[in-house]
C-alpha cells in the first residue's frame, strides 16, 4: 500500500527546492515520490518542470508524454508537453500539444499566448517551422537576431562566445554540452521566444512564454494560472480566504473568522491565513488576541521560509496592537523588529512618533508634587548655605516632578545668579513667567539677571513690570533706581549699547519713525498722537528702554 503522507512529503519538499531553482534536489525528490507512487500524474508533470528548467528537454518530454498518459483529461499535462516540444524547437507539436490543453481548459490565458507564440514561430521566415537547434543555428539570420537583441548583444563583443556559436553551427547536437552557460540559456530565449533562464518559480508556469511584443498593458492572470501548481487542499483554502476577506469587507466579523480558520485547516503552512485572522481580531479590539495571531503567524512563516515582507508585516501588525493598548515601548520594540525585515517610511516615522510619546510618558509618569516640594525643601537648605551647585540639583529635580510649578524655576534662577550662570538663570525666568506672568519674584530676578549681564535698559523693564504688580515693592524700587542711575550715568556708553542692538538700528533705519522722532522733537504734543498707533507705540518704548529717548 502506497504511503501517500510520505509521498506527500517528497513532492513538497521537491516544490521548495524547485521555487529555490535547486533542480537537480527537486528531480531527486520527485524521483523518490514516483518511486512510491509511479501512478501519480502530478509528480511526471513537477519532474517535467524541473527537467524543462535545467535544459533536459528530452527527459522533459519523456515525463510531459507520462502525465498525458496517465491523466488524458488534464490540460496542465498537455501544457508540459508543448513546452518540451516547444524547448526542443519542435513548434508545430507543441501548437498540438497546447490545442489539445485548450480543449479540457479553453479559459487557460496562458496555454493561449503560449499557442499564439508557437505559430508566429512556425509561420515565421527568420527560424523556419519545425526547424529544431539544427536551422535555429545555422540560420543567416542568426548573429542579427541576436545582435538587435539588448539581452545578447553584448554577447557578440566575447570571442568566446562567438567561438561557441560556431560550434553549435557546425555540430547542432553539442548543444547539450554548453547548456549550463547561462549565456547559451539567454540567447535560446531570445531565439525561440521562451524564458529558459534561471529565477522564474517552474511551479507557476506551465509553458514558454511567446516573443516579446509591445503590449498597452500587462495581462492580469487568470484564476486558472495563479491555481495551477497549488494542490487541491491549497485552492481550496484561497478560495476559502476570499470568502473571509468578502466577509471581512462587510464587518462581518464571525462569518470571515469561520472562513480563515478553513483557510488553515487546508493549508496551515500559509502564514497569511493567521495574519487575516489578526486582522479581524484587530477591528474587534482584541488585541491580545490580534498579538497571539501575529506571533503564531510569524512562527509558521519563519518555518515556511516566507518572503519577508510578510514577517515584516506581521510585526508591524503586533506593534499597532500594542500601540492601541497603549504600551509604547513594546509597541516601538515590534516596530523596530518590522523595519528588521524590511524597511519602511511609513514604518520609520510611527517609530519617530512612538520615540515622542514615551518621552512624554515617562515626563508625567515622573511627575509627584509631594516629592517635587520635598526637593525643592532640600534645595532651599543647600542654598541657605551657600551650596549653589547642590542646591541647582535639588531644584531641577524639583522641577521634573512638577514642570508647571513656576517657584521652582525662580529657585534655580537664583542659584544659577549667585553662580553667574546668567544665561541658564534668564531662561528659568522665562519659563516661570511664562507659566505665570503675574509671578513677582520672576520679574525681579529676571532684572537681577539682566544687571548682572550689563543690560540696565532691558533691567529697568523686568523691574516696571514688577512694579505694576506691585508697586511697593522695595527690591524692584531699588533695582529701578539704580538701573536707571547706570543708565543715565554714562550716555555715551548706553548710546554704544543701543547701537548695536539690530531692533534698534533697523527702528533708526526707518523713514517714518525718523521723521515721527522729529516730530516729537520739535512739537512734543506731537507725541500722543503718534502713541495711538500701537506699532509705533512698541518702537518708542524699545528706544526708551534702550536709553536713546526719555520722555519729561
Amino acid at each position: 500500500m502506497t504511503d501517500m503522507t510520505e509521498v506527500n512529503a517528497l513532492k513538497e519538499k521537491g516544490n521548495e527546492a524547485l521555487k529555490l531553482e535547486k533542480y537537480d534536489e527537486a528531480i531527486k525528490f520527485y524521483t523518490q515520490a514516483i518511486n512510491l507512487d509511479s501512478i501519480n500524474h502530478v509528480l511526471y508533470s513537477n519532474r517535467s518542470a524541473a527537467y524543462c528548467k535545467c535544459g533536459k528537454f528530452q527527459e522533459a518530454l519523456a515525463d510531459a508524454e507520462k502525465t498525458v498518459s496517465l491523466k488524458p483529461d488534464w490540460a496542465k499535462g498537455y501544457s508540459r508537453l508543448g513546452s518540451a516540444f516547444h524547448s526542443l524547437g519542435q513548434f508545430e507539436k507543441a501548437a498540438e500539444a497546447y490545442e489539445k490543453g485548450l480543449q479540457f481548459d479553453p479559459t487557460n490565458v496562458q496555454m493561449k499566448e503560449s499557442l499564439e507564440g508557437v505559430r508566429k514561430q512556425v509561420a515565421s521566415d527568420s527560424f523556419g517551422p519545425g526547424a529544431g537547434f539544427n536551422n535555429l543555428f545555422n540560420h543567416p539570420n542568426l548573429f542579427a537576431k541576436l545582435q538587435t537583441d539588448p539581452r545578447t548583444k553584448p554577447y557578440l563583443n566575447d570571442p568566446s562566445f562567438v567561438q561557441i556559436l560556431n560550434n553549435l553551427q557546425k555540430n547542432p547536437d553539442s548543444i547539450k554540452l554548453y547548456l549550463e552557460d547561462p549565456r547559451i540559456l539567454t540567447t535560446l530565449s531570445v531565439l525561440l521566444g521562451i524564458d529558459m533562464m534561471p529565477g522564474g518559480d517552474a511551479m507557476d508556469v506551465d509553458s514558454p512564454a511567446p516573443p516579446p511584443e509591445p503590449k498597452p498593458s500587462p495581462k492580469k492572470e487568470s484564476k486558472s494560472d495563479i491555481n495551477e501548481n497549488l494542490t487541491d487542499d491549497e485552492i481550496k483554502a484561497r478560495e476559502e480566504k476570499e470568502l473571509g476577506n468578502a466577509a471581512y469587507k462587510k464587518k462581518d466579523f464571525q462569518i470571515a473568522l469561520i472562513h480563515y480558520n478553513k483557510a488553515i485547516e487546508l493549508d496551515p503552512k500559509n502564514m497569511s491565513y493567521y495574519t487575516n485572522i489578526a486582522a479581524v481580531y484587530f477591528e474587534q479590539k482584541e488585541y491580545h488576541k490580534c498579538i497571539e495571531q501575529c506571533e503564531k503567524a510569524i512562527e509558521v512563516g519563519r518555518e515556511n521560509r516566507a518572503d519577508f515582507k510578510l514577517i515584516s508585516k506581521a510585526f508591524a501588525r503586533i506593534g499597532n496592537a500594542y500601540k492601541k493598548l497603549e504600551d509604547w515601548k513594546t509597541a516601538k520594540t515590534y516596530f523596530e523588529k518590522s523595519m528588521s525585515e524590511h524597511r519602511t517610511p511609513e514604518v520609520k516615522t510611527i517609530i519617530s512618533e512612538l520615540d515622542k510619546k514615551i518621552k512624554d510618558f515617562e515626563i508625567k509618569a515622573y511627575i509627584d508634587p509631594v516629592k517635587a516640594e520635598e526637593a525643592k525643601e532640600k534645595g532651599n537648605e543647600f542654598f541657605n548655605k551657600g551650596d549653589y551647585a547642590e542646591a541647582v540639583k535639588f531644584y531641577s529635580e524639583a522641577v521634573k516632578r512638577n514642570p508647571s510649578e513656576p517657584k521652582y524655576y525662580s529657585n534655580r534662577a537664583a542659584c544659577y545668579t549667585k553662580l553667574a550662570a546668567f544665561d541658564l538663570g534668564l531662561k528659568d525666568c522665562d519659563k516661570c513667567l511664562e507659566l505665570d506672568p503675574k509671578f513677582l519674584k520672576g520679574w525681579i530676578r529676571k532684572g537681577k539677571i539682566l544687571q548682572g549681564m550689563q543690560e540696565p535698559s532691558k533691567a529697568i523693564s523686568a523691574y516696571q513690570k514688577a512694579l505694576d504688580i506691585d508697586p511697593s515693592n522695595a527690591e524692584a524700587l531699588e533695582g529701578y533706581r539704580n538701573c536707571s542711575i547706570a543708565v543715565n550715568s554714562n550716555p555715551e556708553e548706553v548710546r554704544k549699547r543701543a547701537m548695536s542692538d539690530p531692533e534698534v538700528q533697523s527702528i533708526l533705519r526707518d523713514p517714518a519713525m525718523r521723521l515721527i522722532l522729529e516730530q516729537m522733537q520739535n512739537d512734543p504734543k506731537a507725541l500722543h498722537e503718534h502713541l495711538r498707533n500701537p506699532d509705533v507705540a512698541s518702537k518708542i518704548q524699545k528706544l526708551m528702554d534702550a536709553g536713546l529717548i526719555a520722555i519729561r
